[in-house]
């Protein structure tokens, strides 16, 4: 029996996340949380003829407990959407506080649960969580990933528009490492499983890599002021859950990109540390998912110069990310 628990279920990641999970013959309970309208998401959801039983708590009454219990993997996409104009920085200020919240929920409710977190800023998010478990005795780096999947939806994606060929999309694999904003986000589009045409420019790789890095923002721009990516990120959520939930299940081999806490791992996260130069507690990289959670830690590979560079840029935002979102706890009273 899996139960699998989406907190900001009635929201515009949650909804289409909860109904991906719900269409899952994976999952034999699904628990929704929100501070609105996830009773009537549980009802509508409760309908679809798949075998998960579906419940929706608000706050009042215990809910977030209610529906943390016995819960195996819980999925946060809680928080408000990034609007034109606002930064990451701007968006840390709300949703850290979210999360810090439903962080102590997990920490007194479902300690043992895999708890997988697509909240933005994730660079900093993450950590947040980490931090709140940590307070509260009950953290495990093998059970925590920040979702950095749809990094890897969109870098397939836009190779295989390049390619010609959209069929593609769902077999074209590129490794995408570092955190999940902006420069943070480096593309190893050398290491892509259908290689770009050998006419293929740098200039034109730059563009690629950025429009990669800066996916969300063209989503932003483009639904002009009304949500940021909720669809894709609930796909690519969705993705990584499933995943997750399989390995749980026994199966073995299974390989995804995430954000994780790099003792998870403890010799493949040294050894990556090396890679990279600096001494991080947080990467993301392809991972080893088995049913204690984290195995192992790929390494890189080999880089190009230009990939190498990239790395080298991502450092010291990911320092600064990730000290952000422990110096919020460090500051805070749980």
């Amino acid at each position: 029996m899996v139960k699998a628990v989406v907190l900001g279920a009635a929201g515009g990641i949650g909804q289409p996340l909860a109904l991906l999970l719900k269409s899952s013959p994976l999952v034999d309970e699904l628990g929704l949380y929100d501070i609105v309208n996830t009773p009537g998401v549980a009802a509508d959801l409760s309908h679809i003829a798949t075998p998960a039983k579906v419940e929706g708590y608000l706050p009042p009454d215990d809910g977030l407990k209610k529906t943390l219990t016995g819960a195996d993997v819980v999925v946060i996409p809680a928080g408000v959407p990034r609007k034109p104009g606002m930064t990451r920085d701007d968006l840390f200020k709300i949703n850290a506080g979210i999360v810090r919240d439903l962080a102590t929920g997990i920490a007194t409710a479902a300690p043992k649960a895999f708890v997988l977190v697509i909240s933005n800023p994730v660079n900093s998010t993450v950590p947040i969580v980490a931090e709140v478990l940590k307070k509260h005795g009950v953290f495990d780096p093998k059970r925590l990933f920040g979702v950095t999947t749809l990094d890897v939806v969109r870098a397939s994606t836009f190779v295989s528009e390049i390619l010609g060929d959209l069929s593609l999309a769902t077999k074209v694999t590129v490794p995408v490492v570092g955190g999940h904003s902006g420069v943070t986000i480096v593309p190893l589009l050398s290491q892509s499983s259908h290689p770009l045409p050998s006419s293929f420019s740098e200039d034109q790789r730059q563009a690629l890599t950025t429009r990669i890095q800066f996916g969300g923002d063209e989503v932003v721009k483009a639904k002009d002021g009304a949500g940021s990516a909720t669809l894709s990120m609930a796909y690519a959520g969705a993705e990584f859950a499933i995943k997750v939930i399989r390995a749980l299940k026994g199966e073995t081999g299974i390989t995804a990109p995430s954000y994780v806490h790099l003792t998870a791992d403890k010799a493949s996260g040294d050894a990556l540390k090396k890679e990279i130069g600096k001494d991080l507690e947080y990467f993301s990289a392809p991972i080893v998912i088995g049913a204690e959670g984290v195995v192992e830690i790929k390494p890189l590979g080999t880089l190009t110069d230009f990939e190498k560079s990239l790395i080298q840029a991502a450092l010291p935002e990911l320092e600064t990310n990730i000290e952000k979102g422990v110096s919020f706890i460090g500051s805070s009273k749980l």
